[in-house]
């Protein structure tokens, strides 16, 4: 579907010193502007082949650990759910027969190709009009306050530009009581996992977005965005610091990745 420096530099974090305004794009340092254009060209790039490349990456492992984030959001009829960066639409797909009836789930991606890709997949899933679409930035989402009972995001914080904003929104439209689940490829804490994951993630990966999707380039962008993600606690102090409670994670497949979770209250 991850560098040395401070914090701030590794986790695309402006500073007050920063006059350019720059952030990460994988490893490279970009213009703040260019980022978002940037990530949407990958996601372009990948949309028709990104369920395909899911499977082939992860050996189909992704769907467990979305079936566990969906297992911990205890849904249930009647609620409205946030599926952000929802992508293809498999955490919204697993979502909506629970939520039903009386509830909805609102599927949200910045991108429009994969979020068109998610709209046609529902749709053939038989879900026209039980699922709901938005293009929209995490950064700023365009909701009331507190207008869901739970807000998920799938492997999609790591692309965000300014994370903090995106999960203070998160806290922002969550009704109290509210869930907010953050699924993302995180840091492994099993011994010897951290060299054998790595060869994988720049050897392999790379070779396997090559051969199914014809595009290396944007494989090698999504092993190096993992890198520069914030670790387990650093991402559990930054969801309280965005004003959400009881934070805490739990740590899937060796910790390659995390589940984060926060209530507000």
């Amino acid at each position: 579907i991850p560098a040395q420096g401070t914090d701030g530099e590794r986790f695309g974090l402006s500073s007050p010193e920063d006059k350019q305004d720059r952030t990460h794009f994988g490893y490279q340092t970009v213009p703040v502007g260019e980022k978002e254009t940037r990530v949407r060209g990958v996601f372009d790039s990948v949309a028709s082949r990104y369920d395909l490349m899911n499977d082939l990456m992860s050996g189909g492992v992704h769907r467990l650990w979305k079936r566990f984030t969906v297992e911990q959001a205890a849904l249930r009829p009647g609620h409205v759910v946030l599926d952000l960066a929802g992508g293809t639409g498999d955490l919204a797909l697993a979502m909506a027969p629970r939520v039903a009836p009386g509830g909805r789930v609102i599927l949200a991606d910045i991108n429009e190709a994969m979020l068109r890709t998610g709209r046609t997949r529902l749709d053939d899933r038989g879900l026209t009009g039980k699922v709901g679409y938005a293009l929209a930035n995490a950064e700023q989402l365009p909701f009331p306050d507190s207008s869901f009972d739970v807000v998920t995001i799938a492997f999609g914080l790591r692309n965000v530009t300014h994370k903090e904003k995106a999960l203070e929104e998160m806290a922002r439209v969550l009704r109290p009581g509210g869930q907010a689940l953050v699924l993302e490829f995180s840091r492994p804490v099993v011994p010897g996992l951290k060299p054998v994951y790595d060869l994988y993630s720049f050897r392999i990966l790379p070779a396997l977005g090559n051969w199914v999707a014809g595009d290396s380039d944007s494989y090698r962008y999504l092993a190096e965005s993992i890198r520069m993600h914030p670790d387990q606690d650093t991402l559990r102090n930054m969801m309280q610091t965005a004003g959400l409670e009881g934070c805490r994670y739990h740590n899937l497949t060796g910790g390659i990745v995390a589940l984060h979770r926060g209530y507000r209250y």
